[in-house]
């Protein structure tokens, strides 16, 4: 009687579980992974706008009254009659959403003028928590 060598059943299974196992994990790091770049992103992107708002300011002495996704930030002088171009258009947020599905500006007048932009992080990046946040002219 000749002995084959060949694997049994119980190894086969335990293989593929242990296969399944690995892939499993390394689906969930890649997930994680895509998460904290689009937080990185989104902080970019406020970073971006924070400064051709703050550009804008410099040039105009006053914030834009609104800046919508997908537009841009541009100042008209009237006594030169020449445009600038701050910002060539406005970013939208990377998919999938989050909370806020635009990032939102809004003007705020008063004694110094300022301005508001609002945006959600799926998970903390740095010193920032996950959710939503507020950006103004003074910090992110």
């Amino acid at each position: 009687m000749k002995n084959k060598s060949a694997f049994t059943l119980i190894e086969l299974l335990v293989v593929i579980a242990i296969i399944g196992l690995l892939a499993t994990l390394s689906v969930l790091a890649l997930n994680n992974a895509r998460a904290k770049s689009r937080d990185t992103k989104r902080i970019s992107d406020i970073k971006q706008m924070q400064t051709a708002l703050e550009l804008y300011f410099n040039d105009a002495s006053a914030y834009p009254t609104s800046v919508g996704a997908g537009g841009s930030i541009t100042s008209y002088n009237s006594s030169t009659g020449a445009t600038t171009t701050y910002m060539q258009m406005v970013p939208t947020p990377p998919t999938p959403p989050t909370e806020i599905t635009q990032y939102t500006y809004e003007l705020i007048t008063g004694a110094g003028a300022s301005y508001t932009l609002e945006y959600c992080l799926e998970g903390s990046v740095a010193t920032l928590a996950a959710g939503c946040h507020t950006a103004t002219n003074s910090a992110l």
